[in-house]
């Protein structure tokens, strides 16, 4: 007798246990991609050597709880030339006001070469030339018609040390220098800038930062001491890449304390939610979603808990990528 659904019941029978032979397997399947793809990227960052720079103090946590989240509406498109020309354009509109640019990269060996217009017929220019010598990396940078904005930056990576150093190019140059110490476990250093116009130093920063396999901790101290900075970054999970973070703020001129947690998680290989929430009350959300490789779909938004009366705000980025 067929079943109430019109099927014949061994017919029925055979596709279910069919399905329930798949089902695992298709799981196991899906694991195993998801395993994969995080490990791959997990086992990249430990391999790295070196503390690297001043800059990558605290910059896994920075990026969980600030990276990708949007208050406005960008586009952004990337189209590439037979020849390997990279051409991306963006445009942003932040309530009324609409920002585009236009960006063109081009990479022969070991130079990269960066073009970019925007809507305020600004021209700048980011010549990079990768390891000239070993672990030495140059950037030339300039935009017209800013005649003060010429700078030359070098940076240099060795397994126990990353130094980086720029000069502006005019008559009374900022002079910026930042060093590490240390290796991929532990590495401590500091930032400073010089204005040579005003003979003052304009950023004196300090910082030091401890790794291990699932966990960064950092603490720095910015704005010439008045700024105390402690971050941390812990991977729950890499099946899932489950992270949590942390970030306390705290300024020795006002007494004030600025306190941040956030998280991320993947549903799948494709799809990302993030969220985080502060002592002020500023609650952020957003999920991102590759809905074709390299071509990511983010839509964020913010609430503050203390003014639920408040209209919420909505962000939304998407990036196009061939």
């Amino acid at each position: 007798m067929p079943s109430s659904r019109g099927i014949n019941p061994l017919i029925e029978r055979s596709i279910n246990k069919q399905v329930s032979v798949v089902r695992p397997v298709v799981w196991k399947l899906h694991q195993s991609l998801c395993f994969s793809f995080w490990i791959s990227n997990f086992e990249l960052a430990i391999m790295v050597k070196g503390p690297g720079l001043y800059s990558d103090i605290g910059k896994k946590a920075r990026d969980l709880l600030y990276k990708d989240y949007q208050g406005d509406h960008k586009f952004t498109i990337t189209t590439y030339s037979p020849t390997g020309v990279a051409i991306t354009s963006s445009g942003t509109k932040k309530g009324e006001l609409f920002l585009a640019d236009v960006n063109t990269q081009l990479k022969r060996n070991n130079i990269t070469t960066d073009i970019k217009v925007d809507t305020n017929s600004n021209l700048s220019t980011t010549i990079t030339v990768v390891e000239p010598l070993p672990g030495l990396k140059t950037i030339i940078s300039f935009k017209v018609p800013d005649q003060r904005s010429g700078k030359v930056e070098l940076q240099y990576l060795h397994d126990y040390a990353g130094i980086c150093a720029s000069v502006g190019v005019d008559a009374n140059p900022i002079v910026n220098f930042s060093g590490v110490v240390g290796n991929n476990i532990s590495s401590i250093g500091a930032d400073v800038s010089f204005d040579t116009k005003t003979g003052n130093f304009t950023k004196c920063n300090a910082g030091l930062s401890f790794s291990n396999a699932d966990l960064i901790a950092a603490l720095t101290l910015n704005d010439k001491g008045d700024t105390l900075n402690a971050s941390y970054y812990h991977i729950v999970k890499p099946l899932t890449n489950t992270l949590v973070g942390a970030e306390v703020n705290h300024s020795f001129s006002t007494n004030e304390n600025t306190i941040t947690v956030g998280t991320q998680h993947s549903l799948d290989p494709l799809t990302m939610v993030k969220a985080r929430v502060n002592n002020f009350g500023k609650a952020n959300a957003l999920i991102q979603h590759e809905w074709r490789p390299k071509s990511h779909f983010t839509l964020s938004g913010e609430v503050d808990t203390k003014a639920i009366d408040k209209s919420a705000k909505f962000g939304l980025a998407l990036a196009l990528k061939p």
